[in-house]
C-alpha cells in the first residue's frame, strides 16, 4: 500500500533535494562562518595577548635600566668612599680642599649633589643611616623643596613642575609639584659616610635612554610611537610623551584607573590606558622608596591606534575574502547538488510509476552512465568491497596507533633529555658568569689591600719606638689583612678551580667531617642541636679538601636552619656500592621541617632559595657543581615535617694511580 503524498514543510524535510541543498550550503553558510568567527575571535585575543606580552617585556627592560642606574651610582659612590684620594682629603682636614674635591668628583660622577656626613651626625634617611652603620646602598627617595634647596636653589627650581590639567586624572587642587625624585646613594667613608644623589625630575637624557633601549628603530609597526615615563606620585616628572609637537607632557598626570591599581593597590598595570591625549598599550609598575612606600611609577607603552588599524585591516581582508569565496563557491555547489538530485528524482518517478501499475516504466539508463546509473547493479558488489576495505582500514588503524604510541614514547624521552641538557647548560652559564664576577671582585680587592699593607708598614717604620704602645693594634690590622688575603684566595680558587686544583692528594672524609664541625659549633650550640656521628669511611677521596669542607658547611648550615627548635644532626660516612663500583658515601640528615616535592625538584637550581631576604640560592647549586667536578653525585630526599636526607657519593682515591678511581 502506497503512502499518501507529502505536502508543505514535511514534504520539504523528507525531500532528497532539500537535504542535498542543506548538505551543500550548511558548511559554507553556517558552519564555516561560525568557525571563521571563532578563529577570528581567538586570533584577536591572541593579538591582544601578544601586545601585552610585548609591553610587559619592555617594562622589564626599563626596570632593569632603572635598577642599573641605582647600582652604578651606588657602586661609584662606594668606590669613591673607599678611595685613597678621599682618605687623603679627610686626613688633610682642609675644608676648602674637601669642598673643591667633592665638587670635582660630583661633576665627574654626573651627580647633582655629593657631601660627606661626619660620623655620629644624625641622619633622617635610611640609606644614610645604613652607610653610617657600615652598609652601602642606593635607593629612590623623595626630597621636599627644603631638602633640595640645601644643595642650591637651581636644583629645587629644576624639580618644580606646574601641574597640567589632564583628562581622566584624579581631581586635585594642587597647582604644582615641588618635590624631587632622587637616586639617593650612600657608602661608609673615613670619618663618616659619603652621600650623593641624582635628581630624576626633568632628567630627559635618562628617560630618552630608556626609550631608545625599549623601542629601537623599526621595533614598532609603522605609525606607532614608543614612550617611557617616570612618575612622582601620579605626576609625570620625566617623560618623552608629547603634548603637541616637541612639548613634553611634564606636569601631566596619570589616569585615575592606573593610579588606583598601581599606587593604591601596588599592582602592575598591563593593559590599554589613556595617556595624556590618546590610548596606548601600557605597562606601569610602582616605584618604592627607602621607607617601603609607593612614591611613583615607571611606565612604558606604545600608541595603540596603528595596531588597532592593522587588526581591523586584517579582519576586513578576511571578511572580504570569505565573501568572495561564498560568491564563487555557492553557485558551484548548487550546480553539483542539482547533478545529484535530478537523477534521483527521475528514479523516484520511475518507481512511482511501477507502484501505480506501469510495469514497463523505465529510467532509460543502460547502466553505463555515472555512479547513480550503476548503483542498482553494483550495490551488492560495493557492499562486499566496503566490508573488505573496512576490515583493512581497522587493521591499518591499529598498526598506525601502535606506531604513533611508539613514536610518542620516543619523542617524550627525547624531550626529557633535551630539557635535562638545557637545565645543565643554564646552570653552567650562570655559574660561569658568577665565576667571572668573583674573579673580578677578588682582583679588585687585592689592589687596595696591597696599598693598605704597604701604608701600615710605612707607618710602623716611621713611628719607630712610638709604635710600641700600638703594637697590638698594628698586629690586629695585619692579621685582618691576611684574613682578607685568604678570603680573596678562596674566591679565586672558586672562580678558577682548574688553577688551584690539588692533584694526586687524597683526603679522609672522616677527618674532613670532624674538622668541619668546629666551624658550625656556634650555630649548633645556639639552636640546642645534638650531633650524631657515625664515621666509618676507611678510604680517601681525591676531592679538594676545601671544596669538600665548603659542601659540608653548606649542608650543615641548611640542616641547622631547618631545626630552629633544636633536634639531631646526623653525620655518617662509609663505603658502599654505587653505579656498579665501590664509592665513599657521606650522609647529612636532619629531623627539621623538611621540603615538599616542588622544592626538592628545584633545590639545586641556581638562585633558588626559600629564605626570603637572606641567602643567594647558590649554595646547593655550587655544592653540586663541586661534587660533580670531582666525579661524584649528590641527591636529596625529603618530606614536609620529616626532615631532609642528603647523600653524597665520591670516588675512592686510587693510591697506586694517584687519582680518583674512575671504575
Amino acid at each position: 500500500m502506497s503512502e499518501p503524498p507529502l505536502t508543505g514543510l514535511r514534504s520539504f524535510r523528507r525531500s532528497v533535494r532539500a537535504r542535498l541543498l542543506l548538505i551543500a550550503l550548511l558548511p559554507m553558510l553556517i558552519i564555516l562562518p561560525l568557525l571563521l568567527g571563532a578563529a577570528v575571535a581567538n586570533w584577536s585575543q591572541r593579538f591582544d595577548e601578544v601586545l601585552i606580552a610585548k609591553v610587559n617585556g619592555e617594562l622589564t627592560i626599563a626596570h632593569q635600566h632603572l635598577s642599573g642606574l641605582l647600582d652604578n651610582r651606588g657602586a661609584a659612590i662606594a668606590a669613591l668612599a673607599q678611595s685613597a684620594a678621599l682618605a687623603s682629603e679627610v686626613a688633610g682636614a682642609d675644608e676648602a680642599g674637601m669642598v673643591a674635591f667633592l665638587a670635582s668628583e660630583r661633576e665627574r660622577l654626573g651627580l647633582d649633589f655629593l657631601y660627606l656626613i661626619a660620623e655620629g651626625s644624625s641622619a633622617e634617611w635610611p640609606v644614610v643611616k645604613a652607610a653610617q652603620d657600615g652598609r652601602q646602598g642606593a635607593v629612590i627617595d623623595i626630597f621636599g623643596p627644603e631638602d633640595l634647596a640645601q644643595f642650591g636653589s637651581s636644583l629645587a627650581e629644576r624639580a618644580r613642575l606646574t601641574l597640567v590639567p589632564t583628562t581622566a586624572a584624579v581631581p586635585t587642587e594642587r597647582t604644582e609639584e615641588t618635590r624631587g625624585m632622587v637616586v639617593h646613594a650612600a657608602a661608609p667613608a673615613p670619618g663618616g659616610a659619603l652621600v650623593g644623589g641624582l635628581l630624576l625630575n626633568r632628567n630627559l637624557a635618562f628617560i630618552d635612554q630608556i626609550n631608545e633601549l625599549v623601542y629601537p628603530a623599526a621595533s614598532l609597526t609603522e605609525g606607532s610611537i614608543g614612550t617611557a615615563t617616570l612618575f612622582l606620585d601620579d605626576v609625570r616628572v620625566s617623560t618623552n610623551v608629547r603634548l603637541f609637537e616637541d612639548v613634553r607632557a611634564l606636569g601631566t598626570r596619570v589616569s585615575a584607573a592606573v593610579r588606583s591599581r598601581v599606587l593604591d593597590q601596588g599592582q602592575v598595570w598591563l593593559d590599554r590606558a589613556f595617556v595624556v591625549n590618546d590610548w596606548y598599550v601600557s605597562a606601569y609598575e610602582p616605584i618604592i622608596d627607602s621607607y617601603g612606600q609607593r612614591v611613583g611609577m615607571l611606565y612604558v607603552g606604545f600608541l595603540e591606534a596603528p595596531f588597532a588599524e592593522a587588526r581591523w585591516r586584517t579582519l576586513r581582508q578576511i571578511g572580504l575574502s570569505f565573501l568572495g569565496i561564498l560568491v564563487l563557491s555557492v553557485p558551484l555547489l548548487l550546480r553539483w547538488a542539482q547533478g545529484i538530485f535530478r537523477p534521483l528524482e527521475q528514479m523516484n518517478a520511475t518507481i512511482a510509476q511501477v507502484e501505480a501499475g506501469d510495469l514497463g516504466a523505465r529510467t532509460g539508463s543502460e547502466g553505463a552512465g555515472d555512479e547513480i546509473d550503476r548503483v542498482a547493479g553494483h550495490l551488492d558488489h560495493l557492499l562486499e568491497q566496503l566490508q573488505e576495505r573496512d576490515r583493512s582500514l581497522r587493521d591499518w588503524a591499529d598498526e598506525l596507533e601502535s606506531r604513533v604510541a611508539e613514536r610518542t614514547r620516543a619523542l617524550e624521552e627525547a624531550n626529557r633529555q633535551l630539557e635535562m641538557t638545557t637545565r645543565q647548560l643554564i646552570v653552567s652559564e650562570k655559574l660561569a658568569a658568577i665565576g667571572e664576577i668573583t674573579a673580578g671582585v677578588a682582583h679588585e680587592i687585592n689592589n687596595p689591600l696591597a696599598v693598605i699593607q704597604g701604608n701600615i708598614d710605612v707607618i710602623f717604620d716611621d713611628l719607630g719606638p712610638r709604635a710600641e704602645p700600638l703594637k697590638t693594634e698594628f698586629r690586629l690590622i695585619v692579621e685582618q689583612i691576611q684574613a682578607i688575603h685568604i678570603l680573596v684566595s678562596k674566591l679565586l680558587q672558586f672562580a678558577r678551580p682548574e688553577e688551584y686544583a690539588e692533584t694526586g692528594i687524597g683526603h679522609s672524609p672522616d677527618k674532613v667531617i670532624r674538622d668541619t664541625l668546629p666551624l658550625v659549633q656556634h650555630l649548633l650550640s645556639r639552636a640546642a642541636i645534638t650531633v650524631d656521628l657515625d664515621l666509618d669511611a676507611d678510604a680517601e677521596v681525591a676531592m679538594n679538601q676545601t671544596e669538600l669542607q665548603q659542601v659540608l658547611v653548606n649542608l650543615m648550615v641548611n640542616a641547622i636552619q631547618a631545626m630552629p627548635d633544636g633536634g639531631t644532626l646526623a653525620l655518617a660516612s662509609g663505603i658502599g656500592e654505587h653505579n656498579g663500583r665501590p664509592m665513599v658515601r657521606i650522609v647529612v640528615k636532619d629531623d627539621g621541617i623538611g621540603m615538599n616535592e616542588v622544592v626538592v625538584a628545584r633545590i639545586f637550581d641556581p638562585f633558588f632559595t626559600m629564605k626570603r631576604g637572606a641567602g643567594t640560592g647558590l649554595g646547593l647549586s655550587i655544592s653540586r657543581n663541586l661534587i660533580n667536578r670531582s666525579g661524584g653525585e649528590i641527591a636529596v630526599t625529603s618530606q614536609p615535617g620529616q626532615g631532609s636526607f642528603f647523600e653524597i657519593w665520591l670516588p675512592i682515591m686510587d693510591r697506586a694511580a694517584g687519582s680518583a678511581d674512575s671504575g
